[in-house]
């Protein structure tokens, strides 16, 4: 049995997914499109279902990729069931995508998450009478704390149905369905989408063209319009008949000091730079205390072991390389990424949104990007995915631009673990200053230059909850999966190589040819410049390679503080990963790739030569 999770961004959806699946998924493209389908499945009484967690929409009438993904996949009847999930608290909003998802015929459950939330606003559902308005079984949840998670499964097995109920267009609309029904013999779903103009039928589309027109002309409304009227007006009708409000008792309001601009801006700062300070502090320590563990328990013993020189060259590059992965990398990411997990589950991240949104319009976006913006302290390749969700043209090209000079968690574990932790944490933050200062400076010239019409922000506030301590550690958990088994091998292997041309002589090759340019421009050793090129691959992998290079993980013995300075702002500003490089390639192009890709290059050459010039 394969089912499918729909609903609305923001309700849950992908939380239930993971409770239902555990860590067993599969992400993958959609042919065709660059819109990402999570797949897993569970077991229910020996039989496997496969549960695919589809983008989260707010309607299936609209043109963007996701929504028209969506209704791909419901029009050619991929799945056996669809699990409708909807925000309780918002429920006449959410019963407008049930509505429409309804009119396929596919077997189906709704699934009312956020049932806590609901009671703590005063609302209660009489959830008998939304089962009775839809034709389909309801089951109440609150995926935030697992209540009811474990009955999804059993009651879509046994209790999805087809819904009974039937939208009132108005008469005119319902006329040319009727005509396009008997004419050409499409079904009531595939006229509807003919005649808003999203129809995969062209013999269809082009009848329904000539109706819509004569129905525009007698309504002086669009088709599309009116079916959406229709569509909001029912759904209204279900929700007033089935909400109740009672009277709740006014409590201390959280949001009205988050969002205003003091004190929420102040606490935005502050949240932002204990975010680093944590991740310093508690990284360093562990860094500290895994480093010397393999230095005692691994290299110590097999330097003294006595190999043969190329075996002892290959295990002593392997162990090096677990050092600066597992030793370096791994607690400053993996700290980050628990931060940012916080950060979301919190519905922190919508308010830091909405009061950048100000700051935002002027580097020409609006508030709502600095979500992929925050979301790139800890990876820019879903940061750069990020930019789909942007409005126009103009707001993505400036988007792809700043959200690769923001500091991922791999440039993180540069300037933490290289400049905080043998030059000092003032150095460190400044940094992030250079970095900050180059970021907005970068957006106030493109915000000039680069054509298109600016957009406002409508936002959704998510509800402020406490994050749950297990559900904060998984979804961590999940996203360092792609550092120990995608970073963790191309390291290795790496490592492997960059040892094996240290024996047979090209690595002191490479390094005398750019040893004029590294140490005449950037003042660094050449063997510095050569950890830089492998910074491509991975961020993190520049850090980890000089210390392989080096030959010992500390750094303070063989480079000076101004050295490692240079190195750390130079690695952090200098061109993006190969993983971003690929998904901004896929996201806006070879050109605007390839922009980038040059911009980044000479910023960090040229700021790192004038730091060499003026403090050398």
């Amino acid at each position: 049995m394969k089912v499918a999770l729909i609903g609305n961004p923001s309700v849950g959806k992908s939380l239930i997914f993971n409770q239902l699946t555990g860590v067993g998924v599969e992400v993958s493209n959609y042919p065709g499109t660059t819109v990402e389908l999570k797949g897993g499945s569970t077991c229910y009484q020996r039989e496997m279902i496969d549960i695919v967690d589809l983008p989260g929409i707010y309607s299936l009438d609209g043109t963007s990729e996701e929504e028209d993904l969506v209704r791909t996949f419901l029009q050619e009847g991929m799945v056996d069931a669809v699990i409708v999930v909807m925000d309780a608290t918002r429920l006449e909003r959410n019963l407008y995508l049930l509505l429409q998802v309804a009119e396929f015929g596919i077997p189906m459950i709704a699934v009312l998450n956020m049932i806590d939330e609901m009671e703590k606003e005063g609302l209660e559902i009489d959830t008998a009478t939304l089962e009775y308005q839809l034709g389909i079984e309801v089951l109440e949840t609150a995926a935030s704390k697992g209540h009811n998670i474990e009955k999804i499964v059993p009651l879509v097995r046994s209790g999805a149905r087809k819904a009974t109920l039937t939208i009132p267009y108005d008469r005119s609309v319902e006329a040319a369905v009727r005509t396009l029904e008997k004419t050409l013999g499409a079904g009531r779903t595939e006229s509807l989408w003919a005649l808003q103009g999203i129809a995969k039928d062209g013999t269809v589309s082009e009848a329904a063209s000539a109706i819509t027109e004569q129905i525009e002309a007698r309504h002086r409304m669009t088709v599309q319009q009116i079916i959406a009227a229709n569509r909001h007006n029912y759904a209204r009708t279900i929700a007033d008949r089935v909400i109740k409000t009672r009277e709740t008792k006014p409590g201390f309001d959280l949001d009205q000091l988050l969002t205003s601009s003091i004190p929420g801006i102040p606490i935005l700062v502050l949240v932002l730079l204990s975010t680093l300070l944590v991740v310093f502090i508690v990284g360093a320590f562990l860094e500290e205390t895994i480093v010397d563990a393999f230095q005692v328990i691994l290299i110590d013993p097999l330097l003294a072991f006595g190999l043969p020189p190329l075996a002892e060259t290959i295990a002593l590059s392997l162990a090096i390389a677990l050092q600066a992965g597992l030793g370096i990398a791994f607690p400053f990411v993996f700290i980050f990424y628990i931060l940012l997990s916080i950060l979301e589950d919190t519905g922190y991240m919508t308010r830091a949104a909405f009061l950048a949104d100000k700051a935002m319009h002027r580097v020409g976006m609006h508030g709502g990007a600095i979500i992929p913006l925050v979301l790139g302290l800890g990876c820019n390749v879903p940061a750069v995915m990020g930019l789909r969700n942007l409005a126009s043209r103009r707001e993505k090209i400036i988007g792809a631009f700043l959200i690769t000079m923001v500091p991922c968690s791999a440039r993180t574990v540069i300037i933490l673990g290289i400049v905080a932790a043998f030059v000092g944490i003032l150095p460190a933050l400044t940094i992030y200053l250079i970095v900050f200062l180059l970021i907005t400076a970068t957006g106030l010239l493109l915000s000039r230059v680069t054509p298109g019409e600016q957009f406002g922000m409508i936002l959704e506030m998510a509800p402020l909850r406490r994050p749950q301590s297990r559900l904060v550690i998984k979804k961590s958990w999940l996203r360092m999966q792609e550092f120990l088994f995608i970073a963790m091998p191309m390291l290795l292997v790496g490592s492997i190589v960059l040892g094996l041309f240290e024996y047979i002589g090209i690595t002191a090759m490479f390094e005398e040819l750019i040893a004029p340019f590294s140490e005449g421009v950037l003042g660094v050793p050449p063997y510095a410049a050569t950890a830089l090129l492998f910074g491509i691959l991975r961020k993190e992998m520049a850090f980890e390679m000089l210390a392989i290079l080096g030959g010992t993980a500390n750094l303070s013995a063989i480079m000076t503080s101004l050295q490692l300075y240079i190195f750390g702002l130079v690695s952090v500003l200098f061109v993006p990963c190969v993983s971003t490089i690929a998904v901004l390639f896929r996201e806006m192009g070879g050109r605007i790739t390839a922009a980038v890709t040059l911009y980044t290059v000479g910023l960090g050459i040229i700021i790192g030569a004038l730091i060499n010039q003026i403090f050398g």
